[in-house]
C-alpha cells in the first residue's frame, strides 16, 4: 500500500477493500500487524506528544479516518481517493473474521457498553467467535488484562479506548498480547452499543462528522474540535505557502 506523510504523520493511501485484504492475508500467515487510524485531532496532537507520535509511527498500517485529513492531503497535492473510517473497518474485519474463523477480543468502554457491543456483534455476525471481552477501566491491572487477552486465543484485538491511551497501550504491550492484529477503534463500541449515533452519510462525506459529535456532546467536544481544527488548517496553509515559496 502506498504510504505518504502529512504534517509529520505517515499514513497509507488505500481503499477499504485493499486494507481488509492486506490484513486478512497477514493474519492468515500469523504475521503481526499493529494498526492505527489518524484524524485531524491525532495529527495535531502528535506534534506535541512524542509518545503518541512514536506509537503511531510504530504501526504497520496507518489508515486515514477523518475526511478533514483527506481534504488536507488533497490540498497539499496528494492523491487520496477516500478515507477508511475506523468504525467501518471494524465491521468489515468482523465480517472477514467470521468468514475465516478468526477469533476476536473486544477491549474497552464501560462494562455495560462492551457487553452490549459483544451481544450486538454476535447478532450481526452469528458465525463470529468472540474469544473474550473486557471493559477499558483496567489501568491498575494492565498485566492481568494483557494475560487474559494472550490466553484467550484471539487473533484480532480491538481496543476501544480514548486517544492517546489506546495507541500507547497497544505499542507498550504489542509483543505480549499474543494476537496477530491489533487495532484502536476509539468510540466505535459506543456506536455499536447504541450509546451514540453516527452522523448522517451526507455529513460524513463532506467532512462534518466532527460537527455532529459536537452537537451530541457539546461540553466535551466543542473546545477539542475548535482548537485542533483551527491548528490543522493553519498548518496546512503554512505548509502550502512554504512549498510555493521554495
Amino acid at each position: 500500500m502506498e504510504r505518504i506523510e502529512l504534517l509529520g504523520s505517515p499514513m497509507h493511501v488505500s481503499t477499504m477493500e485493499e486494507t481488509v485484504s492486506f490484513i486478512e492475508e497477514k493474519v492468515a500467515k500469523g504475521e503481526f500487524l499493529q494498526h492505527v487510524v489518524v484524524n485531524v485531532a491525532k495529527i495535531v496532537n502528535m506534534r506535541n506528544d512524542k509518545l503518541l507520535a512514536e506509537s503511531v509511527k510504530s504501526c504497520d498500517v496507518i489508515n486515514i479516518d477523518g475526511m478533514g485529513v483527506v481534504f488536507g492531503a488533497r490540498f497539499l497535492g496528494h492523491n487520496v481517493p477516500d478515507r477508511v473510517a475506523g468504525v467501518d473497518l471494524f465491521h468489515e474485519l468482523l465480517k472477514m473474521s467470521a468468514k475465516r474463523n478468526f477469533p476476536v477480543f473486544l477491549l474497552g468502554g464501560t462494562t455495560d457498553v462492551v457487553t452490549k457491543t459483544h451481544d450486538k456483534v454476535l447478532e450481526l455476525y452469528p458465525n463470529l467467535t468472540i474469544a473474550g471481552f473486557n471493559d477499558g477501566y483496567f489501568w491498575d491491572n494492565e498485566e492481568v488484562v494483557v494475560e487474559k487477552i494472550r490466553n484467550s486465543g484471539a487473533k484480532l484485538l480491538f481496543v476501544a479506548i480514548t486517544s492517546p491511551k489506546k495507541e500507547n497501550f497497544i505499542n507498550k504491550w504489542k509483543e505480549e498480547l499474543g494476537v496477530d492484529f491489533v487495532m484502536g477503534v476509539g468510540g466505535t463500541f459506543d456506536v455499536v452499543a447504541g450509546k451514540v449515533s453516527r452522523a448522517p452519510l451526507w455529513m460524513q462525506k463532506i467532512g462534518l462528522e466532527w460537527f455532529y459529535r459536537v452537537i451530541q456532546e457539546p461540553r466535551r467536544m466543542w473546545k477539542r474540535y475548535l482548537i485542533t481544527n483551527s491548528k490543522f488548517a493553519a498548518l496546512l496553509l503554512k505548509n502550502k505557502l512554504f512549498k510555493k515559496a521554495k
